[in-house]
């Protein structure tokens, strides 16, 4: 994976009223690291999402603040995930007076509410909810670019993972009608048209939710699972993923199970599936008219 990614500069300044800071964590699922974005152009700033407390990110703030003689006003925290937040108490030892924001506060955040806007010199933020990832997740957009910090519901490599399939995908489309202007991830590269990458993400899911609907409607006595040919119609997800990732790496599968689960899931809402026991699905039968 790591050799598949571009290159990202520690510290990175994206626009005007943009800086970029990486979480100093890269890994299998931060891809460079988490994007924690330093913004507005005057002393008081905001700051998107902390990194997980890295040592390395305390000191390339630190430097960035000194640089930029500014301090940190608010800081917004797109979501609960450790790596977005726990470096709350080392921006805290920088700036002590940084009110700390997120959605569902722990003890001692202040609450965001969705359209909730945040304001310094040369930066204007609205706070969106934009559940998916998780429940609390919230993006913000940047008045002054028509720009979109999507946090984890759209990265700038590769598709997000998601708690509820459904409610993601209603985020997304509320997502994709945000802004004309460029996307800041909550990691990877910045993409340079969000409404495209947002488009392109429902598609993605939704010729996922196809390959689901197509592969347990495949010949019943070809089904991969054990059992007399002719009479197995169910299928369990992790058969379904041999089928509709056989081109992707076996160590990528058990991941790969976690989206194909969300799928069956939604269907199962939708009434389109029925749920056997031993975690086997099938689709659910039409009535004869």
């Amino acid at each position: 994976m790591a050799s598949q990614l571009v290159h990202l500069a520690e510290v990175e300044r994206l626009s005007p009223a943009c800086i970029r800071i990486l979480g100093g964590n890269p890994g299998k699922f931060q891809l460079q690291g988490t994007n924690t974005y330093l913004v507005g152009t005057g002393p008081r700033r905001l700051l998107i999402d902390t990194g997980e407390g890295k040592p390395s990110w305390q000191s390339a703030l630190k430097r960035v603040l000194d640089e930029e003689k500014a301090i940190v006003q608010f800081a917004l925290l797109t979501h609960w995930h450790p790596d977005h937040t726990q470096g709350v108490p080392q921006l805290l030892q920088l700036v002590p007076d940084a009110a700390v924001y997120k959605c569902a506060p722990g003890p001692g955040q202040l609450n965001i509410v969705d359209g909730q806007v945040f304001e310094v010199d040369g930066a204007t933020l609205t706070a969106v909810h934009t559940p998916g990832h998780t429940t609390d997740h919230m993006a913000f957009v940047l008045k002054e670019e028509d720009a979109l910090f999507t946090g984890d519901n759209v990265l700038g490599h590769g598709t997000a993972v998601f708690e509820d399939l459904g409610i993601y995908l209603l985020s997304l489309a509320k997502m994709e009608k945000l802004v004309s202007g460029r996307a800041y991830p909550g990691h990877g590269p910045v993409l340079p048209e969000a409404r495209a990458k947002i488009a392109e993400y429902i598609s993605h899911r939704h010729q996922r939710e196809l390959q689901v609907i197509e592969t347990l409607g495949y010949a019943k006595d070809t089904s991969p699972a054990s059992g007399d040919a002719g009479t197995n119609s169910t299928w369990t997800p992790m058969e379904l993923v041999k089928v509709i990732y056989r081109d992707v790496p076996e160590e990528l599968h058990i991941p790969a199970s976690y989206g194909v689960i969300q799928v069956l899931k939604k269907l199962l809402a939708e009434g389109k599936v029925v749920y056997d026991q031993g975690d086997r699905w099938r689709l659910k039968e039409r009535p004869n008219l």
